[in-house]
């Protein structure tokens, strides 16, 4: 159990941390047309160059390069046996940004590492959501307990890993 002494150092980073956002999100829209056959081959050689590997294929490498077994992530990171299988047999599976970080937690990755776990499967970690600053606080204390975690995330008063 985390102590309140952790709870308020917590309490305490989210409110530093938390950026308001006082920019628009879109300073301009473009609109792309496919025109032309030269446009195609263009995007399909652009999305050849630029796809990085799949969430199935980032989890499982880091799975291999820290020597775990899948058992002992997905137990770790408090996950059913059975959600943990549709990620490894199916490679397009789209997860949740809670479930990604819970398996952070169960590989106990850093915080660079984490980022790159959740930007594979389409996510991040902001500076303004008290979620993903509640677990860059755990990452950058060490707290690798998905308890503790949900516990410091219930604290902040939002949605716990599972």
């Amino acid at each position: 159990m985390l102590d309140q002494h952790v709870l308020e150092e917590l309490q305490e980073y989210v409110e530093t941390h938390q950026l308001s956002l006082s920019i628009p999100l879109y300073e301009s829209e473009r609109n792309f047309t496919v025109d032309s056959e030269t446009n195609i081959i263009a995007l399909e050689d652009y999305i050849k160059e630029n796809q990085t590997p799949s969430f199935s294929e980032t989890l499982f490498a880091f799975i291999d390069e820290k020597g775990y077994t899948d058992s002992e992530v997905y137990k770790r990171a408090g996950l059913d046996r059975r959600l943990f299988s549709k990620i490894r047999s199916n490679p397009d599976y789209k997860t949740s940004k809670q479930t990604v970080a819970a398996l952070a937690i169960g590989l106990r990755l850093d915080e660079t590492k984490t980022e790159d776990l959740l930007d594979a499967a389409g996510y991040s970690l902001s500076y303004n959501d008290p979620f993903d600053l509640v677990i860059r606080f755990c990452l950058q204390n060490g707290t690798y307990d998905v308890d503790e975690v949900n516990q410091a995330l219930e604290y902040m008063g939002v949605k716990t890993l599972w």
